[in-house]
């Protein structure tokens, strides 16, 4: 006589399914690029929430980094201000770089703290100048055209890249059993601020902290050939030819060469994730399938 699957006993199938995973990454890193619509929905934003506080209780260290990019254009937009970008980077002036400051380590980074910390965790709030945690150097850059004749240098305002990340400030919180919610605001030598793209920032991290894996939330279903099939499964020199033939561009860049180099650069493996799924975190940490494009 067969008997019927208990909504218990599909909970201890699930769980035991997890288990090896768990034991895998115990005691290990993960970064987390936390960003898109799992950022402004808010059944997407508490199952996020929950997935980080799960990760800490079973002995991973999550870390998170967060965007911001429509909550930032939405205040740009009130206060009459246009947005433009270059190559998925936002030209930032000083009075855009006060705004990214407020709604980036003000509005936006408290609310993923006190999300975290409602599910029953223990999240802390940064900026790069916190610590401080992020050396910035101001970014300039050269637009890919061919055909120009000489290299034009686009400023892109208080825009910077990662020069050194203080992995001191991350060890002693994630040590203290805190999760860290990190804004991509870094400090420059001469103690101005810069707007760093979050994807770069989670990557350099990532490299820092050797993580096991870094994670990407997207609102795509991952890295999609020009058919509009998922990818996933692919070596570096893969997304290499994918960018050559312009398969991967605007604003995948930033998030696709952040995936290359942290894996260059000692992260096991890096993941493309659909945020738009409900848990999608969890679901590409201990399940087979997945949710997106892994890159190794």
């Amino acid at each position: 006589m067969s008997v019927e699957p208990t909504a218990a006993s599909s909970v201890a199938h699930v769980l035991t399914a997890a288990l090896p995973y768990i034991q895998r990454y115990q005691g290990k890193t993960i970064v987390i690029k936390y960003g898109g619509n799992a950022m402004t929905d808010e059944r997407l934003k508490a199952s996020f929430a929950r997935d980080v506080v799960l990760m800490k209780a079973v002995g991973i260290r999550p870390i998170v980094v967060h965007g911001g990019g429509p909550q930032i254009g939405q205040l740009l937009e009130r206060i009459g201000k246009e947005s433009r970008f270059v190559e998925g980077m936002r030209v930032t002036d000083a009075e855009t770089m006060d705004v990214v400051e407020m709604v980036l380590g003000g509005l936006v980074n408290k609310e993923i703290v006190n999300l975290i910390n409602a599910n029953g965790g223990r999240a802390i709030g940064l900026t790069g100048k916190d610590g401080p945690l992020i050396l910035a150097r101001k970014l300039t850059l050269s637009p890919r055209d061919p055909a120009a004749t000489a290299p034009e240098i686009i400023d892109l305002g208080h825009v910077g890249e990662v020069a050194k990340v203080n992995r001191q400030v991350l060890d002693f919180f994630g040590n203290g059993d805190f999760v860290p919610v990190i804004a991509p605001i870094g400090v420059g030598e001469d103690g101005a601020s810069y707007n760093i793209n979050a994807d770069l920032v989670a990557g350099k991290i990532a490299e820092v902290m050797q993580a096991e894996k870094l994670m990407l939330l997207t609102n795509t279903p991952g890295l999609l050939s020009q058919q509009g099939e998922l990818l996933t499964g692919i070596t570096p020199k893969r997304v290499r030819e994918l960018i050559a033939d312009g398969t991967i561009h605007g604003g995948m860049l930033p998030k696709i060469g952040s995936a290359l180099d942290a894996v260059d650069n000692g992260v096991r493996r890096a993941h493309i994730i659909d945020g738009r799924v409900e848990h999608a975190v969890l679901l590409e940490l201990f399940t087979d399938e997945g949710v997106g494009t892994l890159i190794e």
